[in-house]
């Protein structure tokens, strides 16, 4: 009998504790925390962290200078491949012009 792959589980709406940010960003949690000291977009809730994955997500591509989507279960990597491609090779082509 074939066994199917388990399912990673959509990550929720808000990443609740340093764990949960760390996870889905694929890093430590010394590594999230010093990004929050360097401006990594995360709030206080009570004593808990939070932080919303698309923040997230928007704040890793302005640091990286490159769109950058953390893939999840619904990401459609194959269009997010795609995207890339196209952000490479405008880069590319900015500086055959200068």
């Amino acid at each position: 009998m074939a066994r199917t792959p388990k399912k990673k589980p959509k990550p929720p709406a808000t990443l609740k504790g340093w764990s949960q940010i760390a996870d889905f960003l694929g890093q430590s949690v010394s590594v999230a925390e010093r990004w929050a000291h360097d401006g990594m977009p995360v709030k206080r809730e009570g004593r808990f962290v939070v932080a919303k994955p698309e923040d997230l997500n928007l704040w890793v591509g302005r640091e990286t200078g490159e769109p950058v989507q953390v893939a999840t279960e619904q990401s459609d990597l194959s269009a997010e491949l795609k995207r890339g491609l196209a952000y490479i090779r405008g880069q590319k082509s900015k500086r055959k012009r200068h």
